[in-house]
């Protein structure tokens, strides 16, 4: 299973959601951080080593992408981002070959920039992460997207809800996921894979 999450706004919680999903994960999975700010929401050292980035402005081959890999626990593993900078549009393919023929399920997080057509094109499920705020929902809306599938991060007050960006973008909500200070602290005091929140469990598991 591929699932490459991503957003069309900052602050809508893709990396945290992305974490979560990893930590929640019952079988060996694989998370790909291509917004770099994963060890962050997880807890984790930074790497200070060539991460994804750097694999994809190479020309090395697909196994070399497990030694980039950091251990999170005993089923997850995170390949970091790397340094940032442009990546040559004939090497996402490559990547996009790599993650197929993985034999855990990866989940990609893309960050808040619509995730390259190639890694669309293998991925089970693409999924948009975002809160019910009107401006997210219309960048989303003009910039055309088509996801699989709507994560909707719910904030008190807010008017849009599951059925309005539902008929908005034309998608379904395969989940919600309420703001929780719970998670927020967690993620303050890098504690996510080992004190997630029930609520953020159920919440993911479901999807």
């Amino acid at each position: 299973m591929i699932s490459v999450l991503f957003a069309v706004k900052g602050g809508s919680g893709t990396t945290v959601v992305a974490a979560c999903q990893g930590v929640v994960a019952t079988t060996p999975t694989l998370l790909v951080d291509l917004g770099g700010d994963v060890p962050g929401a997880l807890g984790i050292a930074e790497s200070d080593g060539p991460g994804v980035l750097d694999w994809l402005r190479s020309d090395a081959d697909a196994s070399r992408l497990a030694r980039l890999e950091c251990g999170v626990g005993a089923a997850l593993s995170v390949l970091p981002r790397g340094a940032p900078g442009p990546v040559p549009p004939d090497r996402w393919a490559a990547l996009a070959t790599a993650l197929v023929a993985e034999r855990r399920d990866v989940v990609v997080d893309a960050g808040t920039a619509p995730p390259p057509p190639d890694l669309v094109s293998v991925a089970d499920r693409t999924l948009l992460v975002t809160r019910g705020c009107y401006l997210a929902v219309r960048a989303a809306v003009r910039a055309r997207i088509s996801p699989s599938g709507i994560v909707l991060v719910l904030e008190p007050g807010r008017s849009l809800g599951a059925r309005e960006i539902e008929a908005a973008l034309g998608v379904p909500v395969v989940a919600t996921v309420l703001v929780d200070p719970g998670v927020a602290r967690a993620v303050d005091a890098g504690l996510v894979s080992s004190r997630l929140p029930t609520g953020m469990r159920r919440a993911l598991r479901a999807a």
